[in-house]
């Protein structure tokens, strides 16, 4: 999820959208859709423009989602223009990032003793169903803070049921599912709370509400546990959303240890209908890297070990 915290300056946002538009809409691509919904992001298209010629250009090479992790904090304008743009080309908005940890202060700590730092989590929550509605998202993004070294495990773990309890009750009502992230500690996020898939199963199992369901994000999980696709049958009743990402490296399917031809026939034959965000860079810089990030989708999407 904090592969690269985009974010965009709203001076000369409103002309940027106005002359994505055109692009955003123009005719429909001859190119072959994938058979499964990846999710690019903006960066993954860079050199095709702003944010809506990216979102053009990717439904111009068959992607049908998209994702964005900034988009919370975007205008209202530009969140708008982006719905706009997806719906004009027939494309699923993946997740938004609902509640931004302060990740230099390693807070918030849901597990804790400060009520404070849940409520303002909640609050984060309530505010966010509205950039849901606008975005025509169904699924939003938290992670479930760090760990209270004080504290015992299980207490940390039952006050983190008990907030995303309350959470899955407010967003719900509105057709809402937040996706819990677990993150590795190895190599990107030490001190957080929920580190593997398994954990976030116990928390989406406790919590018992159809708002509250897991975010796999498999280099993570490859980092911190492997095992993925025994790992994806046991917990898959709670997963709500997919995330690539190769290891070691964290760019696009065959550049580094994992097996994603296999994992996408695993979900073809689960019917996995859901988007799968491309949560990683380009291995390669520039329009070479772009090309090569198509071919290895197109790879993994047709079989093949990218």
């Amino acid at each position: 999820m904090t592969l690269s915290r985009r974010t965009v300056l709203a001076a000369g946002a409103a002309s940027s959208l106005v002359a994505g538009m055109a692009g955003a809409q123009r005719r429909p691509s001859n190119a072959a859709r994938f058979a499964l919904g990846y999710a690019p992001h903006e960066g993954s298209f860079a050199s095709r423009g702003g944010l809506i010629e990216q979102i053009a250009y990717a439904a111009d090479q068959g992607f049908t989602a998209w994702e964005d992790n900034e988009a919370r904090s975007r205008p209202v304008a530009q969140q708008e223009a982006m719905a706009r743009a997806l719906a004009s080309r027939g494309m699923t908005m993946g997740v938004f990032v609902a509640s931004m940890p302060k990740w230099a202060q390693s807070r918030p700590l849901l597990g804790g003793n400060d009520e404070a730092e849940r409520e303002g989590f909640l609050a984060d929550i309530r505010s966010s169903i509205e950039v849901a509605k606008r975005l025509n998202a169904n699924r939003m993004t938290v992670v479930t803070g760090f760990l209270d070294n004080k504290l015992p495990l299980d207490i940390q773990t039952a006050r983190v049921i008990d907030v995303m309890r309350k959470a899955g009750d407010i967003v719900a009502p509105h057709g809402l599912a937040m996706v819990m992230e677990p993150l590795n500690t190895r190599t990107n996020h030490p001190g957080v709370y929920m580190q593997t898939i398994a954990q976030g199963y116990a928390v989406a199992r406790g919590a018992n509400s159809p708002g509250v369901k897991i975010l796999a994000d498999l280099y993570h999980e490859q980092i911190q546990s492997g095992n993925l696709i025994p790992t994806l049958a046991a917990c898959w009743p709670e997963i709500g959303y997919i995330q690539f990402g190769d290891n070691p490296g964290r760019n696009e399917p065959g550049t580094g240890e994992i097996n994603y031809a296999n994992i996408v026939r695993w979900l073809k034959d689960k019917r996995y209908a859901g988007v799968i965000g491309m949560e990683h860079g380009n291995a390669t810089k520039g329009r070479a890297g772009e090309e090569r990030l198509i071919a290895a989708y197109r790879a993994i999407d047709g079989g093949e070990r990218a």
